[in-house]
Formats: structure tokens, sequence, C-alpha cells
């Protein structure tokens, strides 16, 4: 029996694909914890039995921790990293050196936005291994050798960040660890390797609690069926896209049906079951707009997505063979949307100047012309042979084994 140590950042998408491969560590007799910014979210994506250690997090609200909707390109890049991420592994260290301490783990899985855990581990030498949720990473670090500003700026960020919470004499790279890289994703749809330690496990899909109450009957077997979500961490930016979404679908009501994800009522009608039949737009029988819904149920139920090309998504709708609309907003989601059009899998549309008619057309692409659909049915078969997360499970029992954990000096 071994010990790991998930260490994760306090986002949904992040923790997602973690929780099938803790469940399957579990499952083989393993002892299992995370340490995290936000306990009670990963209570709430991996059950409220998971051992959570506590550590501290950067402030998300106010003026210093919302980053303003209106950055892109370098701009965001900066932000993300001198404003979240870099403070987020200062605030987690503490945590993450104590959680190691009692709980002592053969191996500690770091989230590859979750610097305190490569940076800790290393200098406790213990064995890391490095949690890819997101596949934008292994180009994003090819895309750099033709920005040596950039590189530099990140080295030095690195640099310094190691000297404070790890090992100042250490090398390895945060993100990449040199023990066993997880990447939650298959060549068909990334398109390259990126190195011996990489291991393309596919996407890890595991039973999730929720409390979403879906309105199955509503659904309309005579028509297609198109799902809009922006995802979690969009809901500042959402309201024009979600109505263009909705009108271009409206305007094909004779032939698709459409459930559009509104956590934030920017739409102004959530469709809560107690209304659907009561009230003008919510009695809607061509578009349903929920605050939330059960999305890996309802994935074996659609024909098409339209989405911000968050990693998770692009994965689960690809998971089940559906194509999709991609419409990238900010971070690595112009990276992955590039992989879905390069695989054939999708059309990729632009978030902030897209209008119903172009949306429209987008959508009558994906649903009717059959390449579409036959890219991400290919994409569906590598992903479902790669292993997911039993492959996962054995790749971390094999560096368990191969490295046995250290005292720290």
């Amino acid at each position: 029996m071994s010990g790991f140590l998930f260490v994760v950042p306090p986002l949904v998408g992040h923790i997602n694909p973690t929780v099938g491969v803790a469940a399957e560590l579990a499952a083989r007799g393993h002892r299992v914890a995370w340490a995290s910014a936000d306990p009670g979210l990963v209570r709430r994506l991996a059950g409220d039995e998971a051992v959570v250690f506590p550590c501290a997090g950067p402030v998300l609200t106010g003026e210093d921790g919302v980053r303003p909707a209106e950055l892109r390109g370098p701009e965001a890049l900066k932000f993300l990293w001198e404003r979240f991420l870099v403070p987020l592994a200062e605030a987690m260290a503490p945590g993450v050196r104590a959680a190691i301490g009692e709980f002592g783990p053969d191996v500690v899985v770091a989230d590859q936005q979750a610097f305190a855990g490569g940076l800790v581990a290393e200098r406790m030498r213990v064995p890391w291994a490095t949690s890819s949720t997101t596949s934008a990473e292994f180009t994003f670090a090819d895309a750099l050798a033709g920005m040596p500003k950039v590189a530099d700026w990140l080295d030095t960020l690195l640099h310094d960040l190691r000297g404070r919470i790890g090992d100042p004499s250490g090398t390895a790279d945060p993100r990449f660890s040199p023990h066993l890289v997880l990447a939650f994703s298959t060549p068909e749809l990334v398109g390259s390797g990126a190195g011996d330690r990489i291991r393309w496990v596919g996407p890890s899909m595991a039973t999730r609690p929720t409390s979403a109450d879906f309105p199955w009957t509503w659904l309309d077997s005579a028509r297609a069926t198109v799902l809009v979500t922006l995802g979690t961490a969009n809901t500042d930016v959402g309201a024009r896209f979600l109505a263009e979404c909705r009108d271009a679908l409206r305007r094909r009501a004779d032939r698709v049906q459409a459930v559009i994800v509104d956590p934030a009522n920017v739409l102004g009608a959530n469709g809560d079951l107690d209304d659907l039949n009561d009230m003008g737009e919510k009695d809607d029988k061509d578009v349903l707009i929920r605050s939330s819904v059960p999305q890996l149920p309802l994935l074996e139920r659609v024909d098409a997505v339209v989405c911000h090309a968050g990693h998770n998504t692009v994965c689960e709708a690809l998971w089940h063979g559906v194509p999709l609309v991609v419409a990238p907003i900010r971070d690595d989601q112009p990276v992955v949307a590039g992989q879905v059009v390069d695989a054939g899998a999708g059309i990729r549309v632009r978030f902030g100047r897209v209008t119903a008619p172009k949306l429209g057309a987008a959508i009558d692409a994906v649903l009717h012309e059959p390449g579409y659909r036959a890219a991400a049915e290919r994409i569906r078969t590598a992903f479902r042979a790669a292993g997911g997360a039993r492959a996962a499970a054995t790749h971390l029992e094999e560096l368990a084994g191969a490295t046995p954990s250290k005292e720290a000096p």
C-alpha cells in the first residue's frame, strides 16, 4: 500500500480529472489525500469522505483578485501568473509542507498550475508527478521558443518562486515533473507528444456527485440537441455570447433543441423545474436555460456542443464522440480550440464578435457535415483506448514502487 497526496488549485476543471484517479487508487487499497485551498470544493467533487489538508490561498474577490474581463493575450497571461498562480503557490506552500509531513505520501501528484506541489515535494525529497489537466502547456512551451522575452520573464518568476518555497538548488520546472507527467488527453487531439516522460492517459471520467435536477422528459428525440456551456469560470463575460446562441438556436427550432447553461442568470431565466410550465420563456420547448446540468449524462444525449474550448468540456464532449463549436475566451482555450479544429472535430468562432447567423451556420455544419462527427468519433476511440483513470493509477503505482520517498533533510 502506498500513499498519494493530490495537490490541486481551487478550480473545478483541475480537480475533476483527478477525482477518478484518486478513486481508482483508493479502490486498489492505497491511501489517498488532498491538499487544497478550497477543501469544500474538493469534497463536493470527490465526495464528503475525502481526506483534505487545508492550504491558504489568494483572495479571489475584490479588485486584487478578479481579472478584468477585457484582458486578453500577454496582459491576461501576466495577470494569471503574477496575480494568481505565483501567489497561489506561495500561499499553499506551508499547507503542502504540513500535509506531506503529516500524511507521509510516497508520491505527490501536483496539478500543473499548483506549483507548490512540485516545488515543496522536490524540497522534501518526495517523488512527484504532474497532473496535466490541460494539454495547452505542451504546445505553449514550444511557442515560447519564439518569444524569448516572455520565456525569460517566466523563467525568472519560477526561479524566484523556487528560492522562496522550494529547493534553491533544484532545477525541475514545477509544470513538468522529471519523474512522470500524466496528460489527460491523447495525440489524436493534441497532435504530438512532448517528451518521454509524458503518459497520454486520455480523459479521466468518473461518476460525480450532482445536485442538478434535470428534466429529462423535456428532451425531444425527434430533434437534434445542442448543449451550450461556458464552464464555471466565465460567468463574468458570457451574457452577449449566450444571447447570440439562444437566438441562433431558436431560429432552428423546427429541427434543433438546445440546453443553455447559465449559472449567473445573465439570460434572465434559469428554467427551474417548478416554473417550467408556468412562465413565458421558461415554458420554452426549444431552449432550456438552466443554472447547472449533469454534464456527463447529458452528453450521452446531445448531438453537438457549443463551448469556450475549456479542456475538460472539450474532452468530455469528444469522449462521447460529439463534435463542437468552440469560442475560446482566454488562458489555454485558444490552444485547445486550435487542437479541436486541427483534428477536424469542430469549428472555431470568435467569442467577442460572433453573431447569431454565424453561430447558426457553424452549428448546422457540425450537425450535418459528416466529417466533424467522424473526427470526433476517431478521438472518442483513442480516448477510450488510452485507459483514463486506471492507466493513470498504474503509472502512479509504478512511480511509487520505483522511487521510494525519502525523509526531508
